[in-house]
This record gives structure tokens, sequence and C-alpha cells, in this order.
């Protein structure tokens, strides 16, 4: 059985009641039977990738707390040392996943443990993998910490589709390996800052799966 999430029930039923409104007014109105059938068609296709785009399924993660798993599904675009500036404020190992439109878009926490820092940034609406997306997007910072890895900060980035990010993290939270951590609406990318050294278990180009594939472990 197909879930979905929660944060799109809302536009799912808009979607849907808009989809067989503009369906039966085609029925109704166009007269050429091809066109007819076009319009329709592009309806129903429009409505399937609201669909697809808001599915949950479900995810068994293996809980083990020397073990990262990647917080949402899509493909590895940048894997190198950068300077986090926000949080950490020295020098850091990123890992940057770029979801597609097709991709599950529920972001999941990577990690057990306390919610160290969350803080919601407003911003631009840059395409995803823009240089300078990561500092001028609207995006979300949460950093979680374990007593195996210490701290490590994740942040959802929204993209140029991206309108609206959810994060479900709150200072001092305990919280847990694989479970709903937040959603991007048509978004785009989360980024991951490792202490330096850290084992990655991925390399660039790979796609993840969220909440059970393993990107770092100790």
């Amino acid at each position: 059985m197909i879930r979905f999430h929660k944060e799109g029930y809302k536009i799912i039923v808009i979607t849907f009641i808009l989809a067989i409104t503009s369906i039966l007014l085609a029925d109704r109105f166009i007269e050429i039977f091809w066109l007819q059938k076009i319009v329709q068609v592009f309806i129903l296709v429009l409505l399937v990738t609201v669909l697809q785009f808001f599915r949950n399924p479900t995810r068994k993660t293996v809980l083990d707390e020397n073990t990262v798993v990647a917080p949402v599904d899509g493909k590895v675009v940048v894997i190198e040392e950068v300077e986090e500036p926000e949080y950490f404020k020295d020098k850091r190992l990123q890992v940057s996943i770029f979801m597609s439109p097709i991709n599950v878009h529920v972001t999941r926490y990577a990690m057990g443990g306390t919610v160290k820092y969350s803080k919601y940034h407003p911003g631009k609406y840059l395409v995803a993998w823009h240089p300078k997306a990561s500092t001028e997007n609207e995006r979300t910072t949460v950093v979680l910490n374990n007593s195996s890895f210490g701290e490590v900060l994740y942040r959802q980035i929204a993209g140029a589709l991206a309108k609206r990010i959810v994060n479900y993290a709150k200072k001092d939270d305990k919280v847990i390996q694989g479970t709903d951590a937040g959603f991007i609406k048509f978004g785009s990318r989360v980024d991951l800052y490792f202490p330096l050294g850290t084992e990655l278990t991925i390399k660039l180009g790979d796609k993840v799966k969220g909440g059970t594939q393993v990107i770092a472990k100790k």
C-alpha cells in the first residue's frame, strides 16, 4: 500500500479535485477528440507526479550509533573539505545529496542522539547545485550529537522550485535514527558536515537511499 507524507495531504486533495474538475470540463467543452484526450492525459500525468512526489515509503533502519545513514534519497554530488561558517566555524567534511523531482523527499534523522541546534534561514531559490545555494537559499540547519560521532550538522536546502522547508527538529529533542525529521516541498538538496577524518562508505556519484543506507561509520 502506498503511503503519503502528511505534509502533502492538503496539496494532494486540492490537486485531485482540480484534476477531476479539469478532466470533466475538457470532456464537456473540447470538441476535438484527440485534443480532448491529450489534455486529459496531461492532467492525469500532473496528478500522478504530485502523488509520487509526496510518497512516504516505509523504511526499516538498523539502529546503530556507530553509523550515519543517508537522510534523504538522491545522488551524492559533493564530497570535500570545506569551512562551515554557521555553527562549527572551522573545517568539516561536507557530503551533499541532490534530490531530483522523482526522489522521495522525506528527510530522516541520519543518526540518533540529541538535537543541539536547529535554525531556519529565509533566503533565495537558486538551483540546488549552485555553489552558493547552501549559504544563500532558504534552508534549515540542524546539529545532532551522539557519543560516537560527536556533532554532525545537516542542512535542508530549498531549490529553484522549493517554496517551503519543513523541519521537525527542536533543540534538546532526543531523536531516533531513521525517523521522520521533515520534508522539502518540491525541493532539492541536503548537506551534511562531518568531523574531518570521518570514514565514508559512499563516493561521488553514488545514489543513496534515505533511512537505510549507511554513508559513514566509526
